[in-house]
């Protein structure tokens, strides 16, 4: 499909009014804050249908029926199934909506990637594998294993001349016997493939087979920046792109950083844009540092705890204490400079509830007794050896219980 741009951008737009055909009960997954979740609703089979089914690495259309929202697309042979929260009723005529914004935004990715991958492989003889349009940034798989930030360059600088050049956009339609086919570039037919074979040629540029939506003139991808590179699967490269707006919002997202960067920084010296990176080294460097010195604390502490210990004369032949801030080695020195012969110490660093770690210290057989118990009731993983028995876990929650559990074990061999 391709498209002349209207005048609004936003919003529902290109009615249509169509007869639905089928509906039947269906249930799709969806993302809901994070987790995927098996929605219920109906599957709706319509006379014929403006909203594209996912497909070709494009994700589907979105829209109304009626005023119901259309929450997927998707191909079942030749027709078009859409998911719908309510029932529709067989044989009334329905009005159709597209979601604009999000169509547009796909015109503009996909034609974008037809015309990335078509001069990619005529500068540089790297072919397309595969491509993704993703929400926030898409992707083209080539066929190399790497790409030079000097070819990147040309690339970009080669695309961006032929949406200046106002190149139209054409669809053709031809029959799968055409010898016609022959010339066009293609990755290859879908196994249920039927009918007439849809071709997008982008004028001197790209014939290629495509299902997807298109714009109707080059000019209409407004301009294309590619992001960079990174390795992908059989020794091939990912080129990572955005087109159209989604360079405008990301430019717009820069600048937000750039003005919240600079406005933080004012404590140093230099905060203009030029001196970002090495003001970040000079951050870097200074909570390196501040780390280095907390270790040292935290170490000092550790050793004031043990001998405050040590120096009870009621202290008894168990010790125990959380920590929010601490270590494998905090724990470890305060367990050493106790002394571990007579004494049974357990210690834990971490959230109150949470996960953290923890370290069970004392006589060798009291420890391989106890240390499995206490992994269990924390709902950690660890071992032990030589009287020492010590994990991460992931809620100490029960950590009471563990106190109490030790403390009566003590009682009893005494």
């Amino acid at each position: 499909m391709c498209f002349q741009m209207p005048e609004s951008l936003t919003g529902y737009i290109f009615p249509w009014h169509k007869l639905v055909v089928a509906c039947s009960p269906g249930e799709m997954k969806q993302e809901i804050n994070g987790k995927k979740e098996t929605v219920k609703g109906f599957n709706v089979k319509l006379q014929d249908t403006i909203l594209f089914p996912e497909g070709g690495g494009q994700p589907d259309d979105h829209g109304l029926i009626g005023d119901v929202p259309v929450l997927r697309v998707t191909r079942q042979g030749a027709e078009a199934v859409h998911f719908v929260s309510s029932a529709l009723e067989v044989g009334q005529e329905v009005q159709l909506k597209v979601d604009w914004e999000r169509r547009f935004d796909h015109m503009q990715q996909h034609s974008g990637q037809h015309l990335i991958t078509a001069i990619a492989e005529s500068m540089f003889g790297y072919k397309t594998t595969s491509w993704e349009l993703g929400r926030q940034r898409s992707t083209i798989e080539l066929d190399t294993p790497s790409m030079k930030p000097a070819q990147m360059e040309a690339l970009e600088v080669a695309v961006n001349e032929k949406i200046r050049a106002h190149v139209p956009v054409a669809v053709q339609v031809l029959s799968l016997d055409d010898p016609a086919l022959e010339q066009v570039r293609s990755r290859g037919l879908p196994d249920d493939a039927a009918g007439p074979i849809r071709i997008i040629d982008i004028e001197g540029v790209d014939v290629n087979m495509c299902c997807g939506t298109h714009v109707s003139n080059l000019s209409h991808l407004q301009v294309i920046k590619l992001l960079g590179t990174e390795k992908g699967k059989k020794n091939k490269t990912n080129l990572l792109f955005l087109v159209g707006n989604r360079v405008l919002k990301y430019n717009l997202m820069c600048y937000k950083l750039y003005i919240s960067l600079t406005l933080d920084w004012t404590v140093f010296d230099r905060t203009g844009p030029d001196y970002h990176v090495d003001t970040v080294d000079k951050i870097q460097k200074t909570v390196k540092g501040l780390q280095k010195s907390n270790l040292g604390l935290l170490r000092d502490v550790a050793v004031l705890i043990a001998q405050n210990f040590k120096s009870n004369p009621e202290r008894g032949n168990f010790f125990t204490l959380h920590k929010k801030e601490g270590d494998n080695e905090f724990m470890s020195i305060i367990a050493n400079e106790i002394g571990t012969e007579e004494t049974l110490v357990f210690l834990t660093v971490g959230e109150e509830k949470g996960p953290g770690l923890f370290l069970l210290a004392g006589p060798s057989g009291k420890v391989s007794e106890l240390g499995p118990r206490v992994l269990e009731m924390l709902q950690g993983k660890g071992a032990g050896k030589n009287g020492r028995f010590q994990g991460k876990v992931n809620s100490m929650a029960r950590r009471g219980e563990v106190e109490t559990l030790i403390q009566e074990h003590c009682k009893n061999e005494q």
